[in-house]
């Protein structure tokens, strides 16, 4: 997987995804960082302010994969990343000015929050223009790979950061690696055609809901919709209670906090290094449907962290065995979304999909944050974990190869 190349198009691709990605994990969870120990936030406003953030901005973003599907694809990427630059540099000039606030990290994150839902539709349909079908496993291994090596590297080096220069410091990282990444988008080159319009020549209100339309009429995406969404979403509503008890019940310093979730990391990047592998030998749909049995069954576990070291390998046990699985899952699935999505609806697809994941997940978050101010955090994520051992039961039973044929025939040369 890593020797074949892809061409020159998609490396420029690839390194503007590496460069942003590796700006984001440094800045790992800066917003409740910044809320905890600048601002003094508790376990509600911290949930809140993941949770607003991830729905408000899901909301802007629903307008944007319809005005994304018919516009050239590297613009539209280039200029999110921009807005995200913008953005994110306001909150270190705030805090160097005294004026940073909870209402200006709550603005911050709907502007990125909205500007990654662009992002990812834009770049989907890049990719799968870019890559021939037969290479987007390859492609997606590879985004994987990338995003678990910076999950490795980025929290302890941002935790460290933190310590040394304070708790902004990421942010201006995060900014920066937005800037560079627009760079690596425009160095791609070449020609990228302008998309043409089918159907209604005007925009109509009815358009904002195509993506869902699709998704929910498609035997294969309807049930990876409703699974892929609501174990993200169960996931990350413990993350902001498990930063709570782990860095103000539990007493863990930022740097162990960062490090506990760094290290497990290894195992996303060695799962994306398995999933071609395990594909070519026991086919896409089993390998799908299996790590996404598996990975159902770790949460459970972080609801009995201690304090100390032993508390510490514990998480850190649990987020292997969650991360390796997928690891092999997401390539996996990123691959079968695409090749089961008509070319021209990526951009409305992969923007509903996203859309409704952080509406999901900021509603599952604010929810999870109620329930841990009322049970404790341990109670709230025992009760996720339980939950997502039922989510199995959401992947799709059947292959669907025949469609997935029919969609890659009908893709333009």
């Amino acid at each position: 997987m890593v020797g074949k190349s892809l061409g020159r198009q998609f490396g420029w691709l690839w390194a503007a995804y590496g460069v942003s990605t590796f700006g984001t994990w440094l800045a790992f969870d800066a917003f409740p960082l910044i809320a905890i120990l600048v601002l003094h936030a508790g376990t509600t406003e911290v949930s809140l302010l993941a949770a607003a953030g991830l729905a408000v901005g899901a909301l802007v973003a629903v307008p944007l994969g319809p005005w994304v599907e018919f516009r050239r694809k590297r613009p539209v990427m280039v200029a999110m990343d921009l807005v995200r630059f913008a953005a994110l540099m306001s909150v270190p000039a705030a805090y160097a000015l005294g004026l940073l606030s909870f209402a200006q990290l709550l603005v911050v994150a709907v502007v990125v929050g909205a500007a990654d839902i662009a992002f990812t539709a834009a770049g989907g349909a890049c990719l799968k223009a870019l890559v021939r079908p037969a290479d987007l496993l390859v492609a997606n291994g590879r985004f994987e790979s990338t995003t678990w090596t910076a999950s490795v590297l980025g929290p302890p080096l941002g935790g460290a950061a933190i310590g040394m220069f304070g708790p902004v410091m990421t942010v201006v990282a995060n900014a920066v690696s937005f800037l560079l990444s627009a760079i690596g988008i425009r160095a791609i080159g070449g020609e990228e055609a302008r998309p043409v319009r089918t159907g209604t020549p005007r925009f109509r209100v009815g358009d904002l809901f195509d993506g869902w339309r699709y998704i929910l009429a498609h035997p294969a995406l309807r049930p990876l919709f409703f699974n892929t969404v609501l174990v993200s979403g169960l996931i990350m509503a413990t993350s902001p209670v498990l930063a709570v008890l782990m860095l103000s019940h539990l007493g863990f310093a930022p740097w162990q906090y960062g490090l506990a979730f760094a290290a497990p990391c290894v195992g996303g990047l060695l799962g994306s290094r398995l999933s071609r592998p395990l594909v070519a030998r026991f086919g896409q749909h089993r390998v799908m449907l299996t790590t996404g049995t598996l990975r159902a069954c770790w949460l459970l576990g972080l609801a009995f962290i201690r304090p100390g070291a032993v508390g510490l390998v514990l998480v850190m046990i649990v987020e292997f065995g969650l991360i390796t699985c997928m690891g092999v899952f997401n390539p996996v699935f990123a691959t079968y979304r695409l090749d089961n999505t008509a070319t021209d609806r990526v951009a409305r697809t992969l923007s509903a999909w996203s859309v409704t994941s952080k509406l999901t997940v900021a509603t599952l978050t604010a929810l999870w944050g109620l329930l841990a101010g009322l049970t404790g955090p341990r109670t709230a994520i025992a009760i996720a974990g339980l939950l997502l051992l039922a989510t199995p039961l959401l992947l799709p039973r059947h292959d669907n190869a025949a469609h997935r044929e029919r969609v890659r025939a009908e893709r333009p040369s």
